[in-house]
């Protein structure tokens, strides 16, 4: 097993098409299919299996890519180290978010980052607290910003912010106090994310210690169009503030502070105890964290209603 193979069976499986895998390594086709077939040759198993939506990974081809990703990960960064002699950071860096930090501050700090180290390629996906946590796991990130879950985690994790939810309306909604009582809030039409969100998670938890129901009218998990729902004035929703931040910046949403008991969520940064962070990662991170403490420290107050 040479380690170019292993290069071009991780192209192969993240790009699902022997066209795009050969164009990202800058090979002609035929050069990756005989690496493939030896691969498979010394393994003795089937990798691939080709059908009309491309390259299908079988079982052992899925065993392969679990086991060597993370391996390959730890070379890259290695080679990074290595090479970063001018002191100007290069490389790779692959972050994960929840969508209500990446929505509102994933642009700024990109720009920011992208103009100060022109060097460093980033890619970065939003998703699930739990899925965000495999991948890390997994070695397929190098660190992700998550909603800090109740069980114990076997990554590292150290805080990034913590925030207030608050009772969101658009400007057509019934007149609302400034601050609202939890219990008070959940009498109101609430569109929130599913159960499979890590917000609805920490929601439950703080309904169950006041011992009152979460019954929502609507539930949506994709914040733009749960966003938009509020704004047309029927529904109400509660989320962490900066998820609302930039539209009641622009006075399209009203943002009600929670009392009785006020809301609070913690977001975390996790990372592999066992795999060190490139400097570009721990760069980024330490971006984005000074992104989100700007922003929470500046949150903006419930608008004057037109």
């Amino acid at each position: 097993m040479e380690f170019r193979q292993i290069q071009y069976f991780l192209s192969l499986y993240d790009e699902g098409s022997m066209t795009k895998a050969a164009s990202r390594l800058n090979v002609v086709q035929p050069a990756l299919s005989m690496q493939l077939a030896k691969l498979e040759s010394e393994l003795g198993q089937q990798l691939f299996i080709r059908s009309t939506r491309g390259m299908e990974p079988t079982p052992a081809g899925r065993q392969m890519y679990k086991l060597f990703r993370p391996v390959m990960g730890d070379f890259a960064r290695a080679r990074e180290l290595l090479m970063q002699t001018d002191g100007e950071l290069s490389g790779h860096v692959s972050i994960g978010l929840i969508a209500t930090v990446a929505q509102d501050l994933l642009a700024g700090a990109v720009t920011e980052f992208s103009e100060a180290h022109p060097r460093v390629t980033l890619s970065l996906s939003d998703g699930y607290t739990p899925a965000l946590c495999q991948a890390v796991t997994e070695g397929l990130l190098d660190a992700a910003i998550i909603n800090q879950p109740r069980r114990k985690l076997a990554l590292n994790s150290h805080p990034v912010l913590s925030e207030d939810f608050v009772l969101a309306t658009g400007l057509r909604h019934a007149p609302l106090s400034e601050t609202v009582a939890l219990r008070q809030a959940t009498a109101l039409k609430l569109v929130l994310p599913t159960r499979l969100h890590g917000l609805r998670d920490i929601l439950e938890s703080f309904a169950q210690v006041e011992g009152v129901e979460l019954s929502p009218a609507l539930e949506v998990d994709s914040m733009n169009a749960l966003l938009q729902l509020v704004e047309m004035g029927s529904y109400a929703t509660l989320l962490p503030r900066i998820a609302v931040r930039s539209r009641v910046e622009e006075g399209t949403l009203l943002a009600h502070t929670i009392v009785e008991p006020p809301l609070v969520r913690h977001v975390v940064c996790v990372t592999h105890p066992r795999r060190a962070l490139s400097p570009a990662a721990s760069a980024f991170i330490a971006m984005l964290e000074q992104h989100a403490q700007s922003r929470t420290a500046t949150s903006p107050t419930t608008p004057v209603r037109p």
